[in-house]
C-alpha cells in the first residue's frame, strides 16, 4: 500500500510542479473567506483518487476538496487525502506546500506519505516499520528542554476564529522556547516533526487530512501525538501536539487548559498524560503500542529537569 501512496503522491507532486511554473495563469476559487482552491488542488486530488482506487477499488477516500468520501464508505481501509496543503502558500509563489496521504484500518493509520515537490522530499511511514525521508531513517530531536526547543505552529486566519484564545497560547508557548515557526502547512510541519527539524508542534482549527499523514511521520520516528490534553484520539478533534516525548509533554502542560475537547467529541480515548501527571487506569483493551506511548509520556512527566548552573 505505500508503494501505491507514494506513486499517487509523485503523479500528483508533478502536476503541482507543472503548475507552479506559471501561478498568475492559475483560476482560483474562494472556498470561504481566506481560504482558497485551486484548479491544480482539484486535479492533484483526481490524480491520486485515481490511482488509489485503481489499485484498490474497494477501498474509500476522505478526500479535502471533494469534502466528501469516495470509493466505498463503508470499508475498513481509508484513505485521508490532502492534494495541496499549503495551497495559500502556493497561489502566493511561496514554495512551502506539499501532498499528503494516509491509509487508515478501522480508524489507526497504517501508511503515511507527506511529499514536498518543491525539495522533491519524500517523507514515509508504515506501522511499526518506521518514518523515512528519502529512503533515510527518521528520528526526533535529542531535545529534553522546551526553553531549547524549536516550535512549529498555525496561526487561525478565518472569520470566526478565536484569535484572543490562540494569542494567549501562542504566548504561553513563546515565552518558553526558543523559538517559533509558522510555514502554513501543517503536514509539512508534521513530518518536520519527525525529521527532528522541529523539537515540538501544535495547532487548532485543523481537519484529519491535515493531520493523519503526517501523525504517523511522527509516532514512528519515536515521538508522541495527541490533543492538547494528550490524548491520543485526535484525529477527528481539531486539534494536535507532537513532539519528542519530554517536550510533548511540557507543550500539553502548557495547553491543556486550552483544550476544546468534551466528552460527547471522544469515540475511543486512550489518554497519555493529565495536567496533574496523576496516573491514568488504562481500557484493558488498550493496544501495545499505546500503552508504550502512555509509559513514555508519564516516565517523561516525573523526571525532574536539570538545572542549568547559573553564571556568577
Amino acid at each position: 500500500m505505500l508503494n501505491v501512496a507514494v506513486k499517487a503522491a509523485r503523479a500528483a507532486g508533478a502536476i503541482i510542479n507543472r503548475a507552479a511554473l506559471d501561478v498568475d495563469a492559475l483560476r482560483v476559487s474562494r472556498k470561504a473567506i481566506n481560504d482558497f482552491v485551486t484548479e491544480v488542488d482539484h486535479a492533484s486530488e483526481e490524480a491520486i483518487i485515481d490511482a488509489l482506487l485503481q489499485a484498490y477499488p474497494s477501498h474509500g477516500i476522505l478526500a479535502e476538496e471533494s469534502g466528501r468520501t469516495r470509493g466505498n464508505s463503508k470499508s475498513e481501509f481509508q484513505w485521508i487525502i490532502d492534494p495541496l496543503d499549503g495551497t495559500t502558500n502556493f497561489i502566493h509563489g511561496l514554495p512551502i506546500y506539499c501532498v499528503s496521504i494516509a491509509c487508515a484500518h478501522r480508524g489507526v493509520v497504517q501508511h503515511a506519505v507527506v511529499y514536498d515537490p518543491t525539495r522533491n522530499d519524500l517523507f514515509s511511514a508504515s506501522k511499526g516499520g518506521g518514518a523515512f525521508l528519502n529512503n533515510k531513517r527518521l528520528r526526533v530531536s535529542k531535545r529534553i528542554r522546551l526553553q531549547d526547543s524549536l516550535i512549529g505552529t498555525g496561526f487561525p486566519f478565518r472569520p470566526g476564529d478565536d484569535y484572543a484564545r490562540y494569542m494567549a497560547m501562542f504566548t504561553e508557548v513563546m515565552k518558553t522556547t526558543v523559538g517559533m515557526r509558522r510555514p502554513g502547512a501543517a503536514a509539512l510541519d508534521l513530518a518536520y516533526v519527525a525529521a527532528g527539524f522541529y523539537d515540538g508542534f501544535f495547532e487548532t482549527g485543523l481537519q484529519p487530512w491535515d493531520m493523519a499523514a503526517g501523525s504517523l511521520l511522527v509516532t514512528e520516528a519515536g515521538g508522541l501525538v495527541g490533543n492538547f490534553r494528550g490524548e491520543t484520539d485526535y484525529l477527528h478533534q481539531r486539534e494536535v501536539i507532537a513532539g519528542t516525548p519530554k517536550v510533548f509533554s511540557e507543550l500539553v502542560k502548557i495547553l491543556s487548559p486550552f483544550c476544546k475537547v468534551d466528552a460527547t467529541q471522544r469515540r475511543h480515548v486512550t489518554p497519555t498524560v493529565r495536567p496533574d501527571s496523576r496516573p491514568i487506569p488504562l481500557p484493558a483493551d488498550t493496544p501495545a503500542i499505546e500503552r508504550l506511548q502512555v509509559r513514555r509520556v508519564r516516565k517523561a512527566l516525573d523526571a525532574k529537569p536539570k538545572v542549568a548552573p547559573q553564571d556568577k
